[in-house]
């Protein structure tokens, strides 16, 4: 008999933030935040991960005078897991939800990953709530797509090792939290640039992704981001989605990309230029994997002080 999964509260770790709960779009999402005054920062999180991987940004975004809430997305950590809206439609609409519930008209957009995915798309769809969009390891969707059709032994042959894994019914949940998450932790390994994945800060955090990973629902709700994304390329809906997002962000862009990163090519990130109006900006760190904000996290901070406007 399978034991059940961690409570999903028990991933509020303390810290110089406060945890709360959020209604938007339909769901209860849940916030850690650091209020340091304003405006809004909102930190989305990628795969496979949570709001602790922004415990470096949250305080020191603070510090800053910003007002910094960091979410987990809908189907990880505290925040709600339902049985479908794991689309980048409704995935925006949630962050467009919690930016309105926090009682603020526009917010910076920090996303890395599948939160940098869902940041371009709330910079497409919900413009208005947008000041700045700040992308890691998360070129734009159609940038994404485009490179791995033309590039299929680049970008296509890096994509295909974890989205096509995704498309098989429940094994990849089962490798996910199989002995006690450490399928979780050798994706990030896996993913990580060799400094990160060899330090201490590194090792401290894996038991928390660990437990994570392992809350009902999680690993079945991550892999659905997944199986949507592919799925919807051979679908009508894959079309509209295109077109919809096709439109240059009216904000300052900011994209942070790791110099070794296996999952997302630095061409595929420079190629994001095309969809970007006339402020845009890419920094590459050196010997850095997926995780920019975790394994240079004083530099990012500096990154995103130096770029977000008042």
């Amino acid at each position: 008999m399978r034991r059940p999964g961690p409570d999903p509260s028990s991933v509020r770790w303390p810290g110089p933030w406060t945890h709360h709960g959020v209604s938007a779009n339909g769901i209860r999402l849940h916030v850690a935040e650091c209020d340091g005054g304003r405006p809004l920062v909102v930190l989305l999180h990628g795969f496979p991960q949570l709001w602790w991987a922004w415990r470096h940004q949250l305080p020191a975004l603070a510090g800053h005078g910003y007002r910094v809430a960091a979410v987990d997305l809908r189907g990880y950590g505290d925040s709600d897991k339902p049985p479908r809206g794991y689309d980048l439609w409704t995935l925006a609409g949630d962050v467009a939800g919690l930016v309105r519930a926090l009682g603020e008209p526009r917010a910076h957009v920090v996303g890395h990953g599948w939160g940098g995915l869902i940041g371009w798309t709330v910079a497409a769809l919900h413009p208005r709530l947008v000041r700045s969009l700040t992308v890691l390891g998360a070129p734009h969707p159609l940038a994404v797509r485009r490179a791995v059709l033309r590039g299929p032994r680049g970008q296509g042959r890096a994509t295909a090792r974890y989205a096509l894994r995704m498309q098989v019914p429940r094994l990849p949940e089962r490798a996910l939290v199989a002995d006690e998450g450490a399928g979780a932790e050798r994706i990030m390994r896996a993913w990580a640039g060799p400094e990160w994945a060899g330090s201490a800060d590194f090792a401290d955090a894996m038991p928390r992704y660990r437990q994570a990973v392992r809350i009902s629902g999680v690993a079945h709700c991550s892999a659905e981001y997944y199986r949507w994304a592919v799925r919807s390329q051979l679908r009508a809906e894959g079309r509209r989605f295109a077109a919809a997002v096709a439109r240059a962000a009216e904000v300052p862009v900011l994209a942070v990309h790791g110099e070794v990163d296996p999952c997302v090519l630095v061409s595929t990130a420079a190629a994001s230029q095309e969809w970007v109006g006339h402020k845009h900006r890419l920094d590459v760190l050196p010997a850095t994997g997926h995780f920019p904000h975790e394994e240079r996290p004083a530099e990012t901070t500096r990154l995103l002080a130096d770029f977000l406007p008042d």
